[in-house]
C-alpha cells in the first residue's frame, strides 16, 4: 500500500513547523484576515474562520492577536489587502507540487516561486497543469498505535468518505471538505485525538523517491515552504528519506 512513509512525513513537517512558530503566526495571521474579510467576522457563519482560529489557538496564538486580526479585516482596522495565488509545478521526477500564496505584491511572489523552482530542480507550471491530481477534502491522520477498529467505526458513523490504514501503522481518516467540523466534532466526542486535522488537497496518487532524489524533493519542499508568501505547499511526493 501507497503511503508506508507518511508518518516520517508528518513528523518532519511538524519538527519544521515548530522550528519556525513566528512564520508559523504570520501564516495564520494572513489566512484569518483573508478568512473574515471574504466571509465575516462570526465564525458561527465563516467555517474559513473557525478553521484559521482553530489552527491559531493550536499555534499558541494569543487571543487579542486573533481579534485584532479579524477587527482589521472586517474594516474596524485598517490593514493590508492581500489576495490568494496559486501556483503549480514539477519537482522532482516529475512530483505535482501546488503553492498556495497570499501576498500584497503578485509580481514579488510569482518570482520568488519562479526561481525556487528553477534552482532546486523544479519547473513551474501552468494554471491547471497538476491541480487535477488533487482533491480537496477534509484530512484526520491518527499515531501509529490507535485503535483502528475504533477509528473506522466513529468515523464512519459521521459520515467519512474513507478510513486507510498505512503501512507504517497510521491511520488515515478523509471526508468532504464542507463535512470536515462535524467528523472532527464526532471523532472528539468519541474519545480520539488526531494527530493532523486539516482541509487539505490530496493527491489521487504518489510517487515514490527514495534515495538522493527523496533528498532533493525535501530540499525544494522546504524553499517553497520557507517562502514569505507561502501560506501551504501540497504534493504527492511520498518520500523515503
Amino acid at each position: 500500500m501507497a503511503g508506508h512513509s507518511k508518518w516520517a512525513n508528518i513528523q518532519h513537517r511538524k519538527g519544521r513547523q515548530d522550528e519556525k512558530r513566528g512564520k508559523i503566526w504570520t501564516r495564520i495571521t494572513r489566512e484569518i484576515i483573508v478568512a473574515a474579510r471574504s466571509g465575516g467576522g462570526d465564525i458561527n457563519m465563516n467555517p474559513r474562520l473557525r478553521l484559521a482560529i482553530d489552527k491559531a489557538k493550536a499555534a499558541n496564538m494569543p487571543a487579542d492577536n486573533i481579534k485584532r486580526n479579524v477587527d482589521k479585516a472586517t474594516g474596524n482596522l485598517e490593514g493590508v489587502s492581500y489576495e490568494e495565488i496559486r501556483y503549480e509545478g514539477y519537482g522532482i521526477a516529475g512530483a505535482a507540487i501546488i503553492v498556495d500564496c497570499m501576498t500584497d505584491n503578485r509580481v514579488r511572489t510569482v518570482a520568488e516561486v519562479r526561481h525556487a523552482f528553477s534552482k532546486y530542480g523544479g519547473n513551474m507550471g501552468t494554471e491547471g497543469s497538476v491541480a487535477f491530481q488533487f482533491k480537496h477534502v477534509g484530512q484526520f491522520i491518527f499515531a501509529p498505535g490507535v485503535g483502528e477498529d475504533q477509528v473506522m467505526e466513529a468515523a464512519l458513523e459521521a459520515g467519512a468518505e474513507d478510513v486507510l490504514t498505512h503501512d507504517d501503522g497510521s491511520i488515515e481518516v478523509l471526508c468532504a471538505y464542507a463535512d470536515f467540523e462535524a467528523l472532527k466534532k464526532a471523532l472528539e466526542a468519541a474519545g480520539l485525538t488526531p494527530e493532523v486535522a486539516e482541509v487539505t488537497m490530496r493527491a489521487d496518487n504518489n510517487t515514490e523517491l527514495s534515495g538522493e532524489s527523496a533528498q532533493k524533493m525535501q530540499k525544494l519542499l522546504d524553499v517553497l515552504e520557507d517562502l514569505d508568501d507561502t501560506q501551504e505547499v501540497y504534493h504527492n511526493a511520498d518520500l523515503l528519506l
